[in-house]
């Protein structure tokens, strides 16, 4: 049950969902009354739902800083839980978490289904008017939802109605012991619409748009292919570069090769899913599925001369100087490649599975 505490906490008991189906909610009374209070106009209760799987050491710290939110500077926001939907880690994720005192979280359990499924019961579970997407890796400032708060409150204001959501800034970095000391790099920016390392927006407008396709199980496009639909419901991007995330990822290792080669071939896949629903030109290009695109990437890397055998003995050096960070941005050449040629290969390969007219 959520109770809000004089502070504006909403704290909520830690729950184990069904592996499938529809996510447990209490049915008791005193819930439902409370969730039809914050509906008032003008209120915010947010929810941030964070899919999580085999991520337990920067959740922990993904947890802790939500726990430190400073809301003073948004007094319309009345509270706020977390809700983490453990998507069938295996590692200790959940023992942990029932034993930690983190009293925002509401943890829900179901079997390894993906990103999509995971986001979609944290969406059906909350309790908020409006849902912020984080992911598990990400460490946010202590007045992350107070920004995002008063950026959503700005719009609806002016614009009399809520067709819209917050972005926030999101800063990569490899630092796991001060993740929020990093610097803003130009390679931290994206133009990408609806990335969900961190957004918030109105929760019935979610329910509207159909939430996410679950048919996304591997990793890639499942949060900007619900940006798709979003836009044809005119939703307007709002920045706010106030609500900052501190994306953590390890440094970049020579062994990590094979894995991000296989991770990109995923994307490939997803991409594909993606363009099968909405084959127009924007699409096309955001996958980069164009003629223009796999001849980019031809170029780039030498028609292939540049590929992870023939580079492999800078990278070990930049490695070994203290500079993955210029190493892995090396190997987005190659990634790039193998991408777009995945894409391509894709495309042939549904093409020969659909039945043709006789």
């Amino acid at each position: 049950m959520h109770a809000v505490s004089r502070s504006g906490a909403v704290t909520t008991a830690v729950v184990k969902a069904p592996a499938t189906g529809s996510p447990e909610r209490p049915t008791t009374g005193a819930p439902q009354t409370e969730a039809t209070r914050f509906r008032r106009s003008g209120t915010v209760l947010f929810s941030v739902v964070i899919p999580t799987y085999n991520r337990l050491p920067i959740l922990r710290r993904c947890l802790a800083a939500l726990e430190a939110q400073d809301l003073s500077t948004a007094p319309e926001v009345e509270g706020y839980e977390v809700v983490v939907v453990d998507d069938g880690s295996t590692d200790e994720t959940v023992a942990v978490l029932h034993r930690a005192a983190y009293p925002h979280l509401h943890l829900l359990q179901q079997d390894h289904g993906g990103a999509a499924m995971a986001r979609n019961r944290g969406v059906k579970a909350a309790r908020g008017n409006v849902i912020v997407f984080i992911d598990s890796d990400l460490v946010v400032v202590k007045g992350f939802l107070a920004a995002h708060a008063r950026a959503l409150q700005r719009h609806w204001r002016r614009h009399g109605n809520r067709l819209c959501f917050t972005y926030g800034a999101v800063i990569n970095t490899s630092n796991f012991a001060q993740p929020t000391t990093e610097p803003c790099k130009l390679t931290d920016l994206s133009w990408a619409y609806f990335a969900t390392g961190n957004v918030a927006i109105d929760r019935q407008l979610l329910l509207r748009s159909g939430l996410f396709d679950t048919r996304f199980r591997q990793y890639g496009w499942e949060d900007l292919e619900l940006g798709e639909r979003l836009r044809q419901l005119d939703v307007v991007l709002v920045r706010c570069p106030e609500a900052i995330g501190y994306h953590w990822h390890p440094p970049f290792r020579v062994r990590q090769v094979q894995q991000l080669v296989q991770r990109e071939q995923e994307r490939a896949r997803m991409a594909w899913v993606f363009y099968r629903k909405h084959p127009t030109l924007r699409v096309r290009m955001i996958i980069q599925f164009t003629w223009l695109h796999l001849l980019l990437w031809q170029a780039l890397t030498l028609g292939g001369l540049l590929n992870a055998h023939t580079m492999g003995p800078l990278l070990a050096v930049l490695v070994r100087r203290g500079r993955p960070g210029w190493a892995l941005e090396l190997l987005r050449l190659h990634l790039n490649r193998v991408y777009v040629q995945a894409v391509f290969a894709e495309a042939q390969h549904q093409r020969r599975q659909t039945p043709q007219p006789s």
